[in-house]
């Protein structure tokens, strides 16, 4: 944790926050943050506001804290974070048993489950949409010409 917080302090314009031991499986859990990846900070909590999986509701506390986090202690704009990495590692494991007939039980295994989210101001969204822009921009061939170059090849 030091080394990731150092690491983040090098770099500058990010945050953190972490969730230990959230009641979900790893597997679960990585859905909920895969959907929130390199997504806006704004866009991500209305995306998890109505995600209809449980653990999104703890995703979204996260989510959260990482902004106040970004605000409160790094002095970043709120309006231009975005996720930058959200990952989830697996905790412990509870074990329980289930009786069963005859006198035997089965085993059920109840999983815990970490989540990190780094946020990350964006920069230059200008330089952007420039790019796009001159992307989209080149001119796009005429109608005819494809037939014409292809008639030229075939004679």
């Amino acid at each position: 944790m030091a080394l990731l917080k150092e690491k983040l302090k090098q770099e500058g314009g990010a945050a953190l926050a972490k969730a230990k031991a959230l009641r979900t499986s790893a597997r679960k859990l990585n859905l909920v943050a895969a959907s929130i990846r390199g997504k806006s900070a704004a866009t991500a909590l209305i995306q998890l506001t109505f995600e209809k999986r449980r653990v999104a509701d703890e995703v979204k506390k996260v989510l959260q804290a990482a902004v106040a986090n970004a605000e409160n202690n790094h002095n970043l704009d709120v309006d231009k974070l975005y996720v930058a990495e959200a990952w989830v590692g697996r905790a412990f494991v509870m074990k329980r048993f289930h009786a069963r007939g005859r006198g035997k039980s089965a085993g059920i295994e109840k999983p815990y489950s970490n989540l990190t989210i780094i946020v990350r101001e964006r920069e230059n969204d200008t330089n952007l949409s420039a790019k796009r822009a001159r992307s989209f921009s080149k001119k796009p061939a005429k109608a005819g010409e494809p037939a014409k170059a292809l008639a030229k090849a075939g004679a």
